[in-house]
């Protein structure tokens, strides 16, 4: 017996009637971009392996464990990205984008980690991100969590989002912090668990990002990376905070709050919400002045975040903040009634959609009696059917039967239909 075929775990499809809702969060995440003049950049889905080796850290969970890594037929070893700061500051180098520029650059996109799928996160998931090149201040890290604030507010969800803000400092200050860190961990060898210990060689900061109650109390107590910050970190990070409260953006300093890869320093930030259960974060990022040149570049300053869609898409969701007239579905259906019509109606169609270029129109199509075509319309989500008959045709009208309202049907001259169609549906 034939396998059946199915989609691979954890990589869905995204469905007809759940596809409005994507494209009207699409919509909000674009033109915010335009307001505020980042340009698209669009890169490769596959990388070379050695991209994300060097750029997220050989001994983070993402290398180690969730990489979709494979050898091609030249025996070369590619990646499909994990994530895309690294891919897009490959891209920004490779077509000198960098020297002696400044950039503000956003990518949409599908990413790819091998983990536990769960409501929210998956094997296939797309982020939204912006990277901006160039910028030493604390002024472009405010900037860009300002834009993500905006996007709450245009979503209709800022007060369900907390901004929780930290500094890691520069490479020298949090090596120093890693040592007391490290130290301390030591000490407390017995508390830490199997995932813990393996991290106190490898990537002793994420031990800080554990969920483990058992944990809770000893990292309460450990060192904070904010009582080691160097001079010009901390002056970076006062800086911040000032424009931030003088914008009105809330914020809660968490001195745990480290992120999962090893390319950031100083600003790193999470909003996180609590609509979603243990899936928080809703947008992640910070600063990362070293990445270009860990990847054979100059120095260059860079800074972004990313959003995961689907976690978003579940938050508008779970709140209930898709608008109704973004859910999809017609706003009008047309019936062809008789043989002579089904011609007529299609032309009708395409003269309507040149002079109510606004409108959802659809053309029933393959025949079927009244009944069955009122069906039709009814399931295409339309307000109301437009029936054209041999009479109408005969007469230049059309007839309009409300599908929503309960109101009476009505036959108007086709002039008439059209103003009353730009009417309602303008």
């Amino acid at each position: 017996m034939s396998t059946k075929l199915q989609a691979i775990r954890g990589m869905n499809d995204l469905l007809p009637d759940q596809s409005p809702a994507w494209q009207y969060l699409e919509r909000q995440l674009r033109s915010l971009m335009d307001r505020y003049d980042y340009r698209e950049i669009r890169t490769p889905i596959v990388e070379q392996t050695a991209l994300f080796a060097r750029s997220i850290g050989e001994a983070t969970d993402v290398v180690e464990k969730e990489m979709y890594t494979f050898d091609d037929r030249n025996g070369e070893s590619l990646t499909l990205r994990p994530e895309n700061t690294a891919a897009v500051v490959r891209a920004a180098m490779e077509h000198g984008l960098l020297h002696n520029q400044t950039q503000r650059l956003w990518y949409m996109g599908p990413m790819f980690r091998y983990e536990r799928p769960q409501k929210g996160r998956y094997r296939q998931f797309h982020q939204i991100g912006i990277e901006a090149y160039g910028m030493t201040g604390p002024d472009i890290d405010a900037e860009i969590i300002l834009l993500s604030a905006r996007l709450w507010r245009q979503l209709g969800m800022a007060e369900h989002v907390t901004l929780e803000l930290n500094s890691l400092g520069s490479p020298e200050a949090r090596a120093a912090y890693r040592e007391s860190l490290v130290a301390y961990f030591e000490s407390h060898h017995e508390l830490l668990d199997e995932d813990s210990r393996r991290r106190l060689t490898t990537n002793p900061l994420r031990i800080l990002d554990s969920k483990n109650p058992a944990m809770a109390e000893m990292l309460a107590d450990a060192p904070q990376l904010l009582e080691h910050l160097d001079e010009e970190s901390r002056t970076h990070f006062e800086q911040l905070k000032s424009t931030l409260d003088a914008a009105g953006i809330g914020y809660r300093i968490n001195p745990r709050l480290v992120r999962g890869l090893d390319y950031y320093s100083r600003t790193v930030f999470e909003w996180t919400t609590t609509a979603l259960g243990s899936q928080g974060t809703v947008c992640g990022g910070g600063r990362y002045d070293g990445l270009v040149e860990q990847l054979g570049g100059k120095p260059t300053p860079g800074v972004g975040f990313a959003i995961g869609l689907e976690r978003l898409m579940l938050l508008l969701d779970t709140l209930d903040l898709v608008p109704e007239e973004a859910k999809g579905g017609a706003d009008a259906y047309l019936l062809a009634m008789g043989d002579s019509a089904e011609r007529e109606a299609l032309l009708l169609g395409e003269r309507l959609r040149d002079v109510l270029p606004t409108l959802r129109l659809q053309v029933h199509c393959g025949g079927g009696s009244f009944k069955s075509q009122i069906r039709r319309a009814d399931r295409s989500g339309a307000t109301v059917a437009l029936i054209l008959g041999e009479d109408e045709i005969a007469n230049g009208r059309l007839t309009l039967k409300p599908l929503r309202d309960g109101s009476e049907q009505r036959t108007l001259e086709l002039d008439d239909a059209i103003t009353w169609l730009d009417q309602q549906f303008a």
